[in-house]
């Protein structure tokens, strides 16, 4: 659940110049209400507290666009294909913006990975960063979208077109393959995402 320290005044305007219906509380500490997507936003002094399946929806239009993140992401598969789950997070100077992780139903581990990475990619754009660092201890997935191995499964070459696409958004990227130990994060929320 996200907590947002700021002036709600701020974050109310911000929310309604962007189309975000916002009402009054519901008791005397709520300043005000709104729900947009996935996700629920509940003002009090000098903070917005986020709630819901999608807290990226609404925290994405509240916090500062522009800067650098380091973006992680994994998929997992249990059974290749069998049933798949994906993990990303944000991270920067001031430490995890966002992470997720849910499951995909039943697929193959690479196109896990690839999932795990345009959806991370998709996070990054939503919170407004220029550039992004990207870490993932897939390395084919990196190596593809590198360009140093070619693609040639048509469902693959599909995702790997659709992360390129994401990543010219950015004013800067570069990805990276790591090792698992690394990337420890992600592959512990697809995990769980696959549990659940």
């Amino acid at each position: 659940m996200p907590v947002i320290e700021c002036d709600v005044a701020d974050a109310r305007e911000r929310l309604e110049d962007a189309g975000v219906e916002v009402e009054p509380g519901n008791t005397d500490h709520e300043r005000w209400r709104a729900s947009h997507g996935g996700a629920t936003a509940v003002a009090y002094d000098g903070k917005v507290v986020i709630q819901g399946e999608r807290p990226r929806d609404i925290e994405a239009l509240l916090r500062e666009g522009g800067g650098r993140a380091h973006v992680y992401f994994d998929g997992a598969c249990r059974g290749n294909p069998g049933p798949a789950a994906i993990g990303w997070l944000i991270v920067t100077s001031e430490g995890i913006v966002a992470e997720g992780g849910e499951r995909i139903g039943e697929t193959t581990n690479n196109r896990a990975e690839y999932e795990a990475l345009i959806t991370a990619l998709e996070a990054a754009d939503d919170y407004g960063y220029s550039e992004v660092d990207v870490r993932g201890d897939a390395e084919l997935i990196v190596k593809q979208i590198r360009g140093e191995y070619d693609t040639n499964n048509p469902e693959l070459r599909e995702r790997r077109v659709r992360a390129l696409e994401l990543l010219s958004t950015f004013d800067a990227w570069s990805i990276e393959h790591v090792p698992r130990e690394v990337n420890d994060r992600a592959d512990e929320l697809a995990n769980e995402a696959l549990d659940r």
